[in-house]
C-alpha cells in the first residue's frame, strides 16, 4: 500500500512539474504558450488608459522577429487600401492617439483555423476610448499564428473596420 502511495504521489509531482514547466510567459507575464494567453496578450497589450504608456517591447515579445501588420482604410475614391507595415513603425504612428485618448480593445468572438504548427484566428473586436464606454469601432483582426512546440508567436495580423458597405457577417459573431 506504501508503494502504491508513494508510486501515485510521483506521479502527480512529475504531472505538477510537467505543466509548471509547460507555461510559457513573457518577462511581462503575457502567457504564450497557449492560443488563449496570446490572444489575450494580443488584447491587452493594446489596451491604454486615456494618458497610459503603450509598452512596445512587451507587444514585441509577441511577435516573430520583423513582423508586418496592417489595416485597411478607405482611399478618396471610396476604394480600399492596406497599409502594411512593420510592428516598430505601427507603434510609432498610433501609440501617440491611443495614449492621449485612450483605447480599450477587446475580443468578441473567435473563429479558428489550424494545419499542424500553423493557425489562423479571424478575431472580431470592438474598440472604446475607455472600458465600459461607447464603442468607437468594431471589424476583424486576420491574425496568423506559429505554435513553434513551446509557445505562440505572433507571424503577422491586418484588420479592416466595419463599415456601412462592410458590415460584419453574423458566422463571425457567433461565440
Amino acid at each position: 500500500m506504501k508503494k502504491i502511495s508513494l508510486a501515485l504521489a510521483a506521479i502527480f509531482i512529475a504531472a505538477i512539474s510537467f505543466n509548471a514547466s509547460a507555461q510559457v510567459t513573457t518577462k511581462y507575464g503575457d502567457n504564450v504558450s497557449t492560443l488563449d494567453g496570446i490572444i489575450k496578450a494580443f488584447y491587452d497589450v493594446v489596451s491604454v488608459p486615456k494618458g497610459g504608456k503603450v509598452h512596445y517591447e512587451r507587444d514585441s515579445l509577441l511577435h516573430w522577429k520583423d513582423v508586418r501588420v496592417g489595416g485597411v482604410s478607405m482611399n478618396k475614391d471610396g476604394k480600399p487600401v492596406i497599409g502594411f507595415v512593420t510592428l516598430k513603425r505601427f507603434h510609432e504612428l498610433s501609440d501617440p492617439y491611443v495614449e492621449k485618448d485612450g483605447f480599450d480593445e477587446k475580443e468578441i468572438s473567435r473563429k479558428v483555423e489550424k494545419f499542424g504548427a500553423v493557425y489562423h484566428v479571424w478575431s472580431t473586436y470592438e474598440s472604446r476610448n475607455v472600458a465600459g464606454g461607447p464603442v468607437i469601432d468594431r471589424g476583424i483582426n486576420s491574425i496568423e499564428l506559429f505554435n513553434d512546440g513551446t509557445r505562440f508567436w505572433i507571424l503577422g495580423w491586418f484588420y479592416d473596420g466595419e463599415r456601412k458597405d462592410n458590415p460584419i457577417p453574423a458566422e463571425y459573431l457567433k461565440h
